[in-house]
């Protein structure tokens, strides 16, 4: 009786497999993805700290953080960029997590602050470090999360 009733346990298991293989048959005709019947939104459209803004740094010219050259002279810039930052005690975390990227020489700061002070406290700390007129700010103001 034992060897019947595994029998049909599996012979259940296998049609129930195969009816929900079939009932996906429509699939042909719906978009790939829910983004693909979203209308796109512009850049301006995000707040600074939203992953959202990550779309723009794909299609963007802007450099992001896979830009960041690999030679000694550029690694070390970002280095201590990256370590004056984490030293000072009055940033936020927000704004000890913004992106460093240094390509020749030149520095590139991308990401949200919390507020003006600490926008132009990094400034400084990159500046004091990659030299005057070789650091581009493109820190954004965090939004206020409601």
């Amino acid at each position: 009786m034992r060897k019947l009733e595994r029998t049909i346990a599996w012979g259940s298991g296998l049609a129930l497999v195969a009816m929900l293989g079939c009932s996906n048959s429509h699939r042909g005709t719906e978009p790939a993805s829910r983004t693909e019947t979203e209308p796109a939104k512009s850049p301006q459209s995000y707040d600074a700290n939203n992953t959202g803004r990550n779309a723009e740094d794909r299609n963007s010219a802007q450099p992001t953080p896979g830009d960041q050259n690999n030679n000694p002279a550029d690694l070390n810039v970002t280095q201590q960029i990256r370590k004056a930052i984490l030293d000072e005690s009055n940033l936020s975390v927000t704004a000890k997590n913004v992106k460093v990227i240094t390509q020749a020489g030149k520095v590139t700061l991308r990401g949200p602050v919390v507020n003006d002070d600490e926008r132009t406290r990094i400034q400084a700390i990159a500046e004091r470090i990659a030299g005057p007129g070789n650091v581009t700010s493109q820190l954004e103001l965090e939004t206020p999360r409601s």
